[in-house]
């Protein structure tokens, strides 16, 4: 089985057609419907799908309409004469921006554009006294520092946030 297989991808080893024989246009074309992880495996099997996993018109179409306002955030030089497909792999990286509070990047399987926000890049709204919340630096976070409510069940603190914003706020900023 392991020879046929591999008569198969060279083409031609038994006078008979293979993968290697497949224009390099048509591949492309069938890897329009696959997703990056996918057209980076099937590009190690030969020439042919190399050549096509590296074409533009692949990479485009794997790209955001918006990945222009994305490369923004980086130095010209840094993208300057790349491809679609290096792009693509620069942009699903995370991108810091906002003097570090946020990150952006693609998913690299459906290249959706992702984005997290630290607590410091977000503004606490309804509680400006600083005896109720506090900055921790930690190790854990991405961004090196987390909020932390000092919440105190009063019952004018009951009143003034509902407990499912408070659940909601509390993991949003501990997922940070």
């Amino acid at each position: 089985m392991g020879a046929s297989l591999s008569n198969l991808t060279e083409g031609a080893g038994m006078g008979g057609p293979g993968l290697g024989d497949i224009p390099e246009s048509c591949v492309a074309c069938v890897f329009m419907y696959l997703t990056p992880p996918e057209i980076c495996n099937l590009a190690r099997l030969n020439r042919a799908f190399r050549g096509a996993a590296s074409s533009d018109s692949v990479w485009e179409n794997k790209l955001p309409s918006n990945y222009q306002d994305l490369l923004h955030i980086l130095p010209p030089d840094r993208y300057l004469n790349f491809s679609k497909k290096d792009i693509f792999a620069l942009l699903s990286r995370p991108l810091p921006f906002d003097d570090g509070n946020k990150e952006v990047w693609l998913d690299r399987v459906t290249g959706r554009v992702c984005m997290s926000i630290s607590a410091k890049g977000m503004s606490i709204t309804g509680i400006e006294d600083r005896r109720y919340w506090t900055w921790v630096p930690t190790e854990e976070s991405r961004f090196l520092s987390n909020l932390v409510y000092l919440f105190i069940l009063t019952s004018s603190t009951r009143t003034s946030l509902s407990s499912a914003t408070f659940i909601h706020a509390s993991i949003w900023l501990l997922i940070n």
